[in-house]
């Protein structure tokens, strides 16, 4: 997949910008604070409709005005695809491909797909179940739409069933919706574990291998799925998954009334990364949970040039920098197939420069 170019107007602090990119390494450099990260954020935006820096698409659209708009031309699957993003303060964001309006995100899975990796995924391994749940949702929901429609569908749920939680006791009237909100947050829940387990599997046949490549052999990695415990095989179809999540929440349903909060789903999930048989999370230092990090992002891409027949966008944001030159060797050599884009300094440029183009960015402008 080929990101041809991109236009983006009051998007973070771009005011407009336009650029056409080479099909193999795009080196974006520039003093910090310029605007390096949000070219790749408005990248990865086309491929999932997120970013991993904001949590409301407001925060996307520059301040004083209402409006903000994300294009690209990308090649992907043989054929030429426009996607744009049009983003609205107060309102809902429109997707679009070729012009026609995508009405979900599963209708946007798998058009452009992307794998970021930035300074913060170096602590993938050390930070809570979030971040890695997390890094399954946006490589999942680039490769399966029904996990995508899944997901958007679940986390609507789980919105609404923590309201009704937090506020029964001052309305009681709300419990009677309650069964209703937990039986369709297990419906959808039971394919998140599903697909979860699957691609978990996936890259337990992919990651040891990466990292030990990086690591030298020297170390052992092993990767395991923690996910609601009345579930006894998450590889199994949703239809078998979902009594056994309903028996679950029949279970905590006396608890989460009286926390007034969600216990039961798989929005508790976590992949649990391990090092020579102990916990990385604990006892990893910080070159093994780096190198770690690095073995899942790389095996995440190779998985989706299995599934696709094409490379995925790489999306290195200043990650190079973070690492010791043993590493930077090993990332740059699996990097030599598909479309990069990589941020650095000045200084970092002739180092990298083997082939493909160079952007300098200052104040959200090319200059």
């Amino acid at each position: 997949m080929i990101v041809r170019g991109i236009t983006l107007d009051f998007f973070r602090n771009y005011l407009h910008f336009e650029a056409k990119f080479d099909p193999r390494v795009n080196i974006i450099v520039g003093e910090n604070a310029q605007g390096k990260t949000n070219l790749l954020e408005a990248i990865g935006y086309l491929s999932s409709a997120s970013s991993h820096r904001a949590r409301y698409d407001r925060e996307l659209i520059q301040l004083g005005v209402d409006r903000a708009f994300v294009q690209g031309v990308i090649d992907s699957r043989g054929r030429e695809i426009t996607l744009e993003a049009q983003l609205t303060r107060g309102a809902r964001r429109q997707l679009l491909a070729n012009g026609v309006r995508l009405r979900t995100l599963a209708e946007l899975s798998g058009l452009l797909q992307t794998v970021r990796f930035c300074p913060e995924d170096l602590y993938l391994i050390r930070e809570g179940a979030v971040v890695r749940r997390r890094f399954l949702d946006d490589c999942i929901g680039q490769l399966r739409p029904r996990y995508a429609q899944a997901m958007s569908e679940y986390r609507k749920l789980l919105e609404s069933k923590t309201r009704i939680l937090k506020d029964w006791e001052e309305k009681p009237s709300l419990l009677d919706t309650l069964d209703d909100f937990s039986l369709r947050m297990a419906q959808w829940g039971a394919i998140l574990i599903h697909y979860r387990a699957h691609f978990i599997k996936r890259l337990r046949e992919t990651a040891p291998a990466i990292h030990a490549d990086c690591s030298g052999g020297r170390e052992r990695l092993s990767l395991h799925y923690h996910t609601v415990s009345a579930v006894a095989d998450p590889e199994a179809p949703p239809k078998e998954l979902l009594p056994q999540l309903l028996a679950h929440q029949e279970a905590h349903r006396k608890a989460e009334l009286d926390s007034r909060s969600c216990l039961s789903g798989p929005h508790k999930d976590d992949l649990v990364v391990e090092i020579d048989g102990q916990p990385a999370k604990t006892f990893a230092s910080q070159g093994q949970t780096r190198t770690a990090a690095l073995a899942l992002k790389l095996a995440a891409r190779d998985i989706f040039y299995q599934d696709v027949g094409e490379w995925p966008v790489l999306l290195l944001d200043d990650v190079l920098s973070e690492l010791d030159a043993r590493r930077q060797e090993f990332v740059l050599n699996r990097i030599v197939d598909g479309q990069v884009f990589i941020t650095c300094c000045e200084e970092e440029k002739r180092e990298l420069l083997r082939q493909g183009a160079v952007f300098h960015i200052s104040g959200g402008a090319l200059v």
